[in-house]
């Protein structure tokens, strides 16, 4: 990077905000959106400048990232009323949230007729992922913005996949990482509270299937908290609902079969819309315990 870059941010969530903050540092001149003021005052205390709106953001950084909650939201932000197409100084916008590929399209589309190129890069890896600086991005769009990017995205992510050079390619990779993600877990506490309701003590079987070819993310870095109880790894259930349900539009669009996923989608369908939204992804397993009537956990001791 440049003695001085300046970078813009949009959307201070709960991975944007720790994404954002790996930007800060004495060679960034960092300028940040939210629509809530008290997620912009920690970035204002610690040194970047709070806008009004993104295009306010794009006025005064070339390159700008967004991480927000869902398409229409990231559609306004990018291409309405004072959003970035109205920038003067922007010239490569990082589309980092999950809204999948026909909604990125778009985006990619408005941009480009104002002469900026769009670099779609949705994460894996979750807020601790954010934190630690040790995300999964997926990359796809024009290989000036691959390369031009390519330092800003290094501060943010140990692994950078290019995918390429059309917007949306990365869009896909990511919900088909999620649609994964999703059914796993979803089999992962069906297959626990089965063993639990047989009176396994569940952290022996978690070790068993650790140790075997059951072994997955969610039974390795999941179930262990979960076996504790504890429920924080940091994403709700409407979210993981919404990739779900963008995974299996893109599958309908393109006429892939998903019988086995739109099985485990129903699961967190259901979750999502039974009051559940707002909880963490984790506390999914709370619905087999309660159909099992068992319970996930250490057992007490005697």
């Amino acid at each position: 990077m440049d003695m001085v870059t300046r970078l813009g941010f949009l959307g201070l969530g709960q991975m944007g905000a720790p994404m954002a903050e790996r930007l800060l540092g004495p060679e960034v001149e960092l300028f940040v959106h939210d629509p809530r003021p008290e997620a912009m005052a920690p970035f204002v205390a610690r040194g970047a400048r709070a806008c009004r709106s993104p295009r306010e953001v794009a006025d005064a950084a070339p390159i700008v990232l967004a991480c927000l909650p869902g398409g229409a939201v990231n559609e306004a932000a990018a291409l309405g009323r004072d959003g970035v197409a109205e920038g003067r100084a922007v010239r490569f916008y990082a589309e980092m949230s999950t809204i999948g590929r026909p909604a990125l399209e778009r985006i990619a589309e408005g941009l480009a007729a104002r002469g900026i190129l769009t670099l779609d890069s949705p994460v894996s890896g979750g807020p601790a992922g954010a934190r630690a600086g040790t995300l999964a991005i997926m990359q796809a769009g024009p290989g000036e913005a691959v390369a031009t990017l390519r330092p800003v995205l290094g501060r943010l992510g140990r692994e950078l996949f290019v995918l390429g050079d059309r917007p949306g390619q990365g869009q896909v990779a990511k919900l088909v990482n999620n649609l994964l993600a999703a059914s796993n877990m979803v089999t992962a506490f069906e297959g626990m509270a089965l063993g639990a309701k047989a009176g396994l003590d569940p952290a022996a079987l978690a070790a068993v299937v650790n140790a075997g070819t059951g072994r997955s993310f969610v039974t390795g870095a999941m179930l262990p908290a979960v076996i504790d109880r504890r429920f924080g790894f940091g994403a709700t259930v409407a979210v993981m609902d919404k990739d779900v349900t963008l995974g299996l539009a893109e599958a309908q669009a393109l006429g892939v079969p998903m019988w086995a996923i739109e099985q485990a989608g129903r699961v967190w369908r259901f979750a999502a819309s039974h009051g559940m939204a707002a909880r963490d992804i984790t506390e999914l397993v709370r619905l087999m315990e309660d159909w099992a009537d068992v319970e996930i956990g250490r057992p007490a001791p005697d």
